[in-house]
Formats: structure tokens, sequence, C-alpha cells
């Protein structure tokens, strides 16, 4: 069954047997990159990446009669995803999943950097799932902090305190690394 664009959202939250299904699959279409693009950027890997957004579409099927069309999808979609990706990376052991992001500062000797590198991703991955969130969105994704806020579900200023509490903890583990950032 074909829907119209603007009927899409309504037809979805009210899960009206007949157009449901059509609107899901319309949204799912939509949003499907932009849900994945924003996982992996909180995961930083392509398999959870996936496994994550195909969960997260589940939740958002799961929770069509919480939304709320005039506040629109994208927000709450990337919030479901936020959480999706929060409680995967609480369930699993940090990795070095930022080690190849960091930056290399020029003309360092490279054993060097590859040793602040590694030190400075396994501090990233003792981080609080979310301090460590809200800092790899905000510092190394260098995402805005209404955009980080939004995705959390939290305020702006709720961000800047995290993103402050996580460079916080960075310092202080990676100076009893022997780092002095």
């Amino acid at each position: 069954m074909q829907i119209q664009a603007s009927d899409t959202l309504t037809h979805f939250q009210q899960g009206c047997p007949g157009t449901y299904f059509a609107a899901f699959e319309t949204l799912f279409h939509q949003h499907q990159r932009a849900i994945y693009g924003w996982i992996l950027r909180i995961v930083r890997d392509p398999a959870a990446a996936e496994d994550l957004t195909v969960e997260t579409f589940m939740r958002i099927h799961d929770a069509h009669a919480r939304f709320q069309p005039e506040r629109g999808f994208e927000g709450w979609a990337r919030r479901i995803a936020t959480h999706a990706a929060l409680d995967h990376l609480r369930r699993r052991r940090p990795q070095n999943e930022l080690h190849a992001d960091l930056p290399v500062p020029a003309g360092t000797d490279p054993a060097v950097c590859e040793e602040i590198r590694r030190k400075t991703a396994l501090a990233f991955g003792r981080l609080p799932p979310k301090l460590r969130i809200a800092a790899v969105l905000a510092v190394v994704e260098e995402r805005p902090h209404r955009e980080v806020a939004e995705a959390l579900g939290i305020t702006v200023a709720a961000v800047k305190l995290r993103v402050f509490r996580a460079l916080r903890l960075l310092r202080k583990d990676l100076e009893s690394q022997g780092i002095r950032p």
C-alpha cells in the first residue's frame, strides 16, 4: 500500500493495521543509512553498527505508540540508536577502537606517537560509556553539542559537563601512564 509522505509519521505513530507497515518501511528506507552512520560513530565497529541498526529499528517498531509526529522522526530515532549503542558498549569490554582515529602530531617520532595513541585509546576505553560517547562525539567526531545533546536526550549543558568530566578523567589516566597531556 502506498501512502502520502505527509501522512507517514501519523500512520506510523497510530499503528493503523492497513498503513502502519508501509509507513514503517518508508521510515526505515529513509533513515537506515543515517542511523547506521550515527551508531558507527559511537561503537566504531561496522559489524556491531549493522546489528545495532537492526536492533534500533526493532526498538522503534516497539515504541511507535510513544512517537510524537510533531517533534520529528530523526531526533527520536537517533536517541533510540544512541541508547542501543550505549547498551552495547556497557555489555562489551573496551577495545582500542579509537586508536586509528587519533591525530598524529607532525614532526614527532612515529614510535612515540604510536605508544601515545595506544595509551590514549586505552584511556578512552576505560571511560564510563556515557562520558565516552559524549567525548567521542563532541571531541573526536567534532559534532555540535546541540546534536550530541539531542541524541543523548540531555541538555547542551549536560553534554559540556560530560565532556569536561571525560577530559579530566582522560588527563588523569594518561598522567598515571606517564604521559603529560
